[in-house]
């Protein structure tokens, strides 16, 4: 039951889709990415599995970690959007967590079960580099498609050379 209202919480939060823009990432990018993909995650399971102290306790330890990957995704939200960076970030975390909600409603009542355990992996991570790679790792729904950004040529040709 918590886990519907949970689901049609977020879904009715939800108007439409962002509608963005294919835009390369930077690597600082993509972790921020990856961490908002995490984080989301995480709260979704707190709130449908009623463990919030557990993200609680998540937020608290990796503070410093998530706030560095915070401002890297409103970077990209502003190099991508300009003025309307921050609404389309907005957009953006809006959506990612009504694709996970989504995810989880189809689980259903195996859901608590399932993803209880990931705060146990993640507050079991040393520090948050690790937290960094733990995220990338992970199979994530995203709210859009994100592709790095080609390296520079004239890096990869300094590169080349100096093999």
């Amino acid at each position: 039951m918590r886990l519907m209202r949970c689901g049609v919480l977020v879904a009715g939060l939800l108007a439409a889709g962002p509608a963005v823009a294919q835009q390369c990432l930077r690597p600082p990018e993509r972790a921020a990415f990856d961490a908002a993909g995490l984080k989301t995650q995480l709260m979704i399971v707190a709130l449908t599995c009623d463990v919030r102290e557990r993200y609680n306790a998540f937020i608290n330890r990796f503070r410093g970690e998530l706030a560095t990957h915070e401002r890297a995704l409103q970077g990209y939200f502003n190099r991508s959007f300009g003025g309307r960076g921050q609404q389309q970030h907005d957009d953006y975390i809006t959506s990612l967590a009504n694709n996970q909600s989504q995810s989880g409603l189809r689980d259903g009542t195996l859901f608590c079960q399932r993803h209880v355990a990931l705060f146990d992996e993640v507050l079991g991570l040393p520090n948050g580099a690790t937290l960094t790679n733990f995220a990338a790792a992970r199979p994530m729904v995203q709210a859009m498609d994100v592709t790095p950004c080609a390296e520079p040529a004239t890096r990869t040709a300094q590169a080349r050379g100096a093999r």
